[in-house]
């Protein structure tokens, strides 16, 4: 079988090993790849949010099947083009990625289908986002995608005020609403759930680190680490059943089956799990340590759930060693990055971790360099989550370039408490 991987992140990369350790031994391409995909797959120059030229490359490449990794291109509706070329892809349709596309779409669903979340309202006026708040410290999400960035918890009015004039006003990531939101407080938690349109299935639970700086500091990023399994995180089913299913079920009631990944980004409260977010694709970074653990065969669950109720028989095998994932940003990220940085001790990497490429370039005398603001994920396994953490890291210190950024404390709470 032929697959095309469409991306060039560390999820891509991840998604692109996991597929290659199948029994099937799929030929793989990816689209646009990145250096470390091309030493697995054959890679594209086509952009992720050109969706014609995508489906053209697919053709043209007679590909049999399609892994979408980014949230544009299935909010751009590349699974449907697919669709119409007579090409099968794993991913959700354009009218079911815009659980991800638009928050205050995503809360209505959640309410239709009596899915907990913290109270909100959804507001087009800096001076509507001001009445809204009854508290501090409150959440402020822009309405529609921002690559992770478009949420910030204020502390204060100064905040508050200055993170909607730049949401509304100056239309930071375009156009779009402004959700206000309660600040839920707790643990916070990843569950991915593969979906047939029918039911869905948990994967193993993850935790990422959203936070720039160790003790969850400094600005929102698209995720500096993560970790799986979650000690203590409670029993996936029953989360599942509480807050994929009754989504899966609305949007199959509303004609918009959902086939793909259903990532819920949870706050475990006192009062039971509550939705923060939902999103339609693999996350980033919670996907480079939950799929290093799976030892079932990814490409054959993927094709499955393309079928309406294929995944009725699906069960999933998770290795029983935990992951640690660390990213290795450039300088400057969040806010921005450098790039052109000569990357050491990657080339090849480090024994016993799998490093998978994010934001990297290959100059033409064949160095490997910076070309983004994360740049590098380390992932290893281990007996435990201290066994993991001190795999990662040592692969991590292995690597080096100029301005890099890590934090330091990845999954250090977790496996102290369970140590």
């Amino acid at each position: 079988m032929r697959v095309l991987v469409v991306g060039g992140g560390g999820r891509e990369h991840a998604i692109v090993n996991a597929l290659a350790r199948s029994p099937q031994t799929p030929e793989l391409l990816a689209a646009p790849g990145n250096p470390g995909i091309a030493q697995t797959a054959r890679c594209l120059n086509v952009a992720v949010d050109d969706v014609e030229a995508m489906v053209a490359a697919a053709r043209d490449g007679a590909v049999d099947f399609v892994v979408v990794g980014p949230e544009v291109p299935l909010v751009a509706g590349v699974v449907d083009a697919l669709a119409d070329a007579g090409i099968s892809a794993f991913g959700p349709t354009a009218a079911a990625a815009w659980l991800e596309g638009s928050k205050a779409y995503a809360k209505e669903v959640m309410a239709a289908a009596g899915v907990p979340t913290a109270a909100f309202s959804v507001i087009d006026t800096v001076d509507d986002g001001m009445a809204a708040i009854d508290r501090y410290p409150v959440v402020i999400k822009f309405d529609g995608l921002a690559a992770g960035k478009g949420v910030v918890i204020a502390q204060s009015d100064d905040e508050a005020r200055a993170t909607l004039r730049d949401f509304v006003e100056a239309r930071r990531f375009g156009e779009g609403r402004v959700v206000v939101e309660e600040h839920l407080v707790g643990e916070e938690l990843s569950l991915l759930a593969l979906c047939d349109g029918v039911r869905a299935i948990p994967m193993a639970p993850a935790q990422d680190f959203k936070r720039i700086f160790d003790g969850d500091q400094g600005p929102n990023t698209g995720g500096m680490g993560s970790y799986s399994p979650v000690p203590g995180c409670g029993d996936v089913d029953e989360i599942v059943a509480a807050v994929h299913q009754p989504v899966v079920d609305e949007l199959a009631r509303r004609g918009t089956p959902f086939h793909g990944v259903l990532y819920a980004g949870l706050m475990l409260t006192v009062t039971g799990a509550q939705v923060l977010e939902f999103n339609t694709r693999f996350g980033d970074p919670e996907t480079q340590a939950v799929l290093p653990r799976l030892r079932s065969d990814l490409l054959d669950v993927l094709v499955s759930a393309t079928t309406t109720g294929g995944l009725e028989h699906a069960t999933l095998d998770w290795d029983e060693r935990a992951a640690v994932t660390v990213v290795l940003a450039s300088r400057g990220y969040p806010a921005s990055s450098s790039s052109g940085d000569v990357i050491t001790g990657a080339d090849p990497p480090p024994p016993g971790v799998e490093i998978t490429h994010a934001g990297t370039a290959r100059r033409d005398d064949g160095a490997l360099v910076t070309a983004g603001g994360r740049v590098l994920n380390v992932t290893a396994l281990g007996d435990g989550l201290s066994a993991a953490r001190d795999a990662a890291y040592a692969g991590a210190r292995s690597i080096a370039f100029d301005g890099l950024q890590m934090r330091t404390d990845i999954a250090r709470r977790a496996a102290d408490r369970v140590a």
